[in-house]
C-alpha cells in the first residue's frame, strides 16, 4: 500500500516537475522526508534517484515542443557533472548529520522562490497593465532559439548547480531554471526545457554516487519515478497553455513553502 501512496505521489511531483523544469523533487523530497520520515540522508538519496526518471521523461516532451537549447544542456550537463562528483563526496562527509542537511536543503531554495515569487506576483502585472511583453512571455516564435551567455559562464554555473546537487539532491532543476532566467537572461520556456535537458545527467551521477554511500531506498525511488513520468509528460504539456506569470508564481509559492519547511525543522519546528 504504501508503494502504491509512492506511485500516486510520483504522478503530480512529475506534473510539477514538467511544468515548471525541477524534475518533481520540491514535492517528492518533503513527501519522503516529512510525510513518511525519512531519514534527510535517504529522502535526498531516494528523490535524486526518482527524478533520473522525471528529468528523462520530461526532457524528452521539451526537446519535440523545441523548448530545448541542445547547446547549452550539452555543456551545462557535462560541467555539471563534474561538480556533481564533487558534491557528492562533500555529502558522505554530511550524511551523520542530518538536520545540518535539511538547513542547507531550506537555504537553498531561499533566493530562487524570494525572486521567482516576486516576477510572478509583482513585475509581470506591472508590465501587463504598461502594455510590454515580460521576456519569455507564452507565443514559441517570440522565443529565441538559444539561453544567452559564453560557454564559460555556462560551464561555471553548471559546476556550481552540480555541486549543489551532489550535496542536497534536488537535481538542479531547482537552481538552473532562475539561473537561466536572470543570470544568462533567456526566456521562461526555453529555460525550462533546457533545465530539464540540462540536469538528466548531473541527476544519474548523483544517483550512482548515492547508491554507493547506502542512501537510496530503491523501491521508493522506483514508484515515485514511475509516477513522475506519468505525470512530466503532461506537466511538459502544459508549459505551452499556462502563461509565464503563473508558472513564477506558482514556481515560487512552492519553493517558498519548502524552504521554510526545511529551515524551521532544523530549529525544531514543524509547519
Amino acid at each position: 500500500m504504501q508503494y502504491l501512496i509512492f506511485f500516486l505521489v510520483g504522478i503530480p511531483a512529475g506534473i510539477i516537475g514538467g511544468l515548471l523544469g525541477t524534475g518533481g523533487c520540491v514535492l517528492m523530497m518533503p513527501v519522503i522526508r516529512f510525510g513518511f520520515h525519512f531519514d534527510p540522508a535517504v529522502a535526498v538519496g531516494t528523490t535524486l534517484t526518482a527524478v533520473v526518471f522525471t528529468a528523462g521523461s520530461g526532457a524528452y516532451q521539451h526537446f519535440k515542443m523545441k523548448n530545448v537549447d541542445a547547446e547549452t544542456a550539452a555543456i551545462v550537463g557535462y560541467s555539471g557533472v563534474l561538480g556533481v562528483i564533487l558534491g557528492s563526496i562533500v555529502f558522505g562527509y554530511l550524511k551523520p548529520y542530518g538536520h545540518l542537511i535539511d538547513l542547507i536543503v531550506g537555504l537553498a531554495f531561499i533566493l530562487p522562490a524570494v525572486r521567482m515569487l516576486y516576477e510572478g506576483l509583482v513585475v509581470a502585472p506591472r508590465q501587463a497593465k504598461a502594455g510590454g511583453q515580460a521576456a519569455g512571455t507564452p507565443g514559441t516564435n517570440s522565443a529565441p532559439p538559444k539561453v544567452p551567455g559564453s560557454p564559460v559562464s555556462k560551464s561555471v554555473l553548471g559546476s556550481v548547480i552540480g555541486f549543489l546537487t551532489g550535496v542536497i539532491g534536488l537535481g538542479g532543476g531547482y537552481a538552473l531554471v532562475p539561473a537561466f532566467l536572470y543570470v544568462l537572461r533567456g526566456p521562461m520556456k526555453l529555460a525550462i526545457g533546457t533545465s530539464m535537458a540540462s540536469f538528466i545527467w548531473m541527476a544519474l551521477v548523483g544517483a550512482v554516487f548515492k547508491l554507493y554511500q547506502h542512501v537510496v531506498d530503491i523501491p521508493t525511488a522506483v514508484c515515485l519515478g514511475i509516477g513522475a513520468v506519468i505525470g512530466a509528460l503532461y506537466g511538459a504539456k502544459l508549459v505551452a497553455r499556462v502563461k509565464t506569470a503563473t508558472l513564477k508564481a506558482l514556481f515560487g509559492v512552492v519553493f517558498i513553502y519548502v524552504a521554510l519547511k526545511y529551515i524551521l525543522i532544523y530549529f525544531g519546528v514543524a509547519i
